[in-house]
């Protein structure tokens, strides 16, 4: 049992009125310092920035993301999962243990179990919490250059006074979740 490769995973941007949902599998390799690991929305923007090259330095690690269409086909949950599923599946390492945070698992992975909290608790998890927050972000960032009347580069598609302003005076794009509430609101106006 002490030598069962174990995988980290979590998800971001589940609260997100626009982009994907991202998570990030995670498996460390020996040096990494367990010291920097916490839960991502524990760390602030730049250092997390710098914590997530450390992890990747030591870790094996992959990312799956569920796009805003499949969002909406599926619902929020099921698009978490599935972005958590295709992770895991891309990690390089096959892991023995899987470590989720929260308390729904992906149907199909082997070996797997729920952590509430996981990303307080769990090392590993909180190295995937960081992957998958630093990832989501530069991609929000990246979209807000095309997409400037949204505030993307500061609130990261999360519904925050700039970005429901910004839905009022300029409607609704392809990356806003249409069936979240805020979003649907503007358009059933």
């Amino acid at each position: 049992m002490k030598d069962l490769i174990t995988a980290g995973v979590d998800e971001v941007g589940r609260g997100c009125l626009a982009g994907p949902v991202v998570s990030a599998a995670v498996i460390l390799k020996k040096g990494i310092n367990m010291s920097l690991l916490k839960d991502s929305k524990k760390i602030s923007f730049k250092r997390r920035e710098k914590v997530a090259e450390h992890i990747k330095c030591y870790s094996w690690y992959a990312i799956g993301i569920a796009t805003v269409e499949e969002i909406l086909n599926l619902n929020i949950l099921q698009a978490s999962l599935l972005s958590m599923k295709r992770a895991v599946n891309q990690l390089s390492v096959k892991p023995g243990l899987t470590l989720i945070d929260g308390n729904f698992a992906p149907k199909g992975l082997r070996n797997c179990r729920t952590i509430i909290n996981g990303d307080e608790r769990i090392k590993v998890i909180s190295a995937a919490s960081i992957i998958a927050k630093v990832y989501r972000d530069k991609f929000m960032i990246k979209l807000s250059k095309k997409f400037s009347n949204y505030a993307w580069e500061r609130n990261f598609g999360y519904g925050t006074k700039a970005h429901l302003d910004g839905l009022k005076r300029f409607g609704v794009t392809s990356h806003h979740r249409k069936d979240f509430k805020p979003v649907h609101k503007i358009l059933s106006s």
